[in-house]
């Protein structure tokens, strides 16, 4: 094989080895129990900041005047 051919075909193969999709796979995620209490108060925290203190009432309807 002359230098030449060897040259094209490591350069074909090199050319078609970028083409291929990577197999990249991101790292494993441990749960840490830290984060998850904070996660949790959180969110118990903007529950109960939803909540109304006391319920809402109407103001007395007052009656109309007869003239």
């Amino acid at each position: 094989m002359t230098p030449t051919r060897a040259t094209l075909l490591a350069m074909a193969l090199l050319g078609w080895l970028s083409v291929l999709p990577a197999h990249a796979v991101p790292p494993v995620a441990t749960p840490s129990p830290g984060y998850e209490a904070r996660l949790q108060e959180q969110r118990a925290a903007a529950a109960r900041a939803h909540r109304p203190v006391a319920p809402v009432t109407k103001p007395p309807r007052r009656s109309k005047r007869a003239w």
